[in-house]
């Protein structure tokens, strides 16, 4: 079933200019759908910043490059352990992400509301890792066209995480033209750079984000 059109936003957004030094870029706004869909399409994305909301373009972007992809042994190895299914958990996945009772987690109550407004229009979504306790992690995000914004991940049981992201991975390949889609990591940390992720500039961002956005999404 394709994503469903929310009303457009009735906010002007626009992206910071390639030299623009810093990761924040504005404040306000909402998190209507119609307004997380606009930002995403310019490469914006919302976290908050005390009580207010902030968008970021980071000059230094987090994005694994699929075409070039190899997983290691230990991650084919935890991709083996799960069973991985899509979508069927959208809410508990973000709830794990938002690690209630962390003071560092940015992922609070109008962020868990929004982007599970998105994915009842199936803009947004989750991959699931699942053993025979129940779920034991997985990550969600925003897919445009060829892009797949991943959001957040976490780990109820090692490894879950990893088996989740890999299958992410071989889903979005699955999809077709690997070396135009676009898996956005939005930072680079010891962690994503361990998965394969790497950094490329804002402007590079961009050319690859107008590319993706012709392609057909693939979950």
């Amino acid at each position: 079933m394709p994503p469903r059109d929310p009303p457009p936003t009735s906010w002007h957004l626009e992206p910071p200019p390639d030299d623009h030094p810093h990761d924040l870029w504005a404040l306000g706004a909402d998190l209507e759908p119609g307004t997380l869909l606009a930002a995403y399409r310019l490469g914006l994305f919302p976290m908050p910043v005390g009580q207010q909301l902030g968008w970021f373009s980071p000059p230094a972007r987090g994005i694994v490059r699929l075409e070039r992809f190899r997983p290691s042994r230990s991650l084919r190895r935890a991709r083996r352990k799960f069973e991985i299914r899509v979508d069927t958990a959208f809410a508990d996945v973000i709830a794990g992400c938002a690690r209630p009772g962390d003071p560092r987690s940015w992922i609070d109550d109008r962020i868990e509301a929004a982007y599970g407004r998105l994915h009842e229009l199936r803009w947004a979504h989750s991959v699931e890792a699942w053993d025979d306790q129940g779920l034991a992690g997985g990550l969600y995000g925003v897919e445009i066209g060829g892009l797949f914004a991943a959001e957040s991940m976490f780990s109820a049981r090692t490894d879950a995480s990893k088996a989740a992201f890999v299958s992410l991975v071989e889903r979005l390949r699955a999809g077709g033209e690997p070396g135009l889609r676009l898996l956005d990591v939005q930072w680079l940390t010891p962690h994503l750079a361990s998965l394969g992720a790497v950094e490329v500039t804002r402007a590079d961002y961009r050319v690859r984000l107008r590319a993706a956005m012709k392609l057909a999404p693939a979950l």
